[in-house]
């Protein structure tokens, strides 16, 4: 049994995507900025492990889930054929249970907080996590969903450090996330447009059409322009991480100019960076 289970270990890191680690880090940035804001700075060792090893946890959840729900679609798209589930190399029931047990140690990460608060915010957490990958099916553009999804770790840091959820910051950090979401994660549907179109998956890409590159733009402008109205009040370091952040969405829009495929998934790639830059900017700014 335990020779069989090193065996299958691989597939199940590879189902975790865990050797792609771009979906950690774009799912903890806007967490860290939130737990850094609300803690006026770094937050207690405890509740920033609790976060980073969740969102961890989390996202492999998110990516198991996701190839159960396309393990119909993944098989016929070049990109995507090689995937465990749709190469059959891991069973339906095996992503089952790990997506059971990655949820339930992300669970026992938020029980130890003991903070009500957070224990009932990440009931919706899960429900996004496991909702999204469906909704390709059902609404033109799912990337809104995945910005919700990305976004619920935000309110959860506030009440894990604050035992409260100041509103009125947390939806203006919130719809700024949605924003960047959608905008990065259209580049990432701009790379598979044809495939999508011909598996009948919907798509952001899709549903913008000719207007993708406009849209995409205004998006990123609306999502730096809120974190820009969230952060009033920081000092210089936090908009110079705002100034990097823009250069790099400038960017990102002449990486996709011509929407050729390569060039739109490194600019879904690039916006590592962009997260990266704000939280840079925001740390320096609460230190000094």
């Amino acid at each position: 049994m335990a020779r069989t289970l090193n065996a299958r270990l691989p597939h199940y890191w590879r189902l975790m995507r865990m050797h792609r680690p771009i979906g950690i880090w774009l799912l903890l940035w806007p967490t860290l900025w939130a737990l850094w804001l609300a803690a006026n700075g770094p937050p207690s060792l405890h509740v920033f492990v609790v976060f980073v090893l969740g969102t961890v946890l989390m996202r492999a959840a998110g990516c198991v889930i996701n190839d159960v729900a396309d393990r119909n679609f993944d098989p016929h798209v070049v990109r995507t054929r090689d995937r465990p589930i749709a190469a059959g190399l891991v069973s339906v029931r095996e992503a089952m249970i790990l997506f059971a047990l990655l949820c339930s140690l992300a669970l026992a990460l938020v029980l130890s907080l003991q903070n009500l608060h957070v224990v009932l915010l990440s009931v919706p957490a899960v429900v996004l996590a496991a909702l999204y990958p469906f909704t390709k099916r059902w609404i033109a553009m799912p990337q809104a969903v995945l910005g919700l999804a990305f976004s619920w770790g935000i309110p959860m840091a506030f009440a894990a450090v604050l035992d409260s959820v100041p509103w009125n910051t947390v939806l203006l950090l919130m719809i700024a996330n949605v924003c960047w979401v959608v905008a990065y994660d259209t580049f990432y549907a701009m790379a598979d447009r044809d495939d999508d179109v011909k598996i009948g998956v919907k798509s952001s890409a899709i549903f913008f059409g000719d207007h993708d590159r406009i849209i995409t733009a205004a998006l990123q402008l609306a999502a730096l322009s809120l974190l820009a109205l969230a952060g009033v009040g920081l000092g210089p370091a936090w908009w110079l991480g705002l100034l990097v952040a823009s250069t790099l969405a400038l960017h990102q829009q002449w990486q996709i100019r011509e929407r050729d495929p390569a060039a739109c998934f490194k600019a879904f790639l690039a916006n590592h960076y962009f997260g990266a830059a704000i939280f840079v900017g925001l740390s320096l700014d609460l230190m000094l």
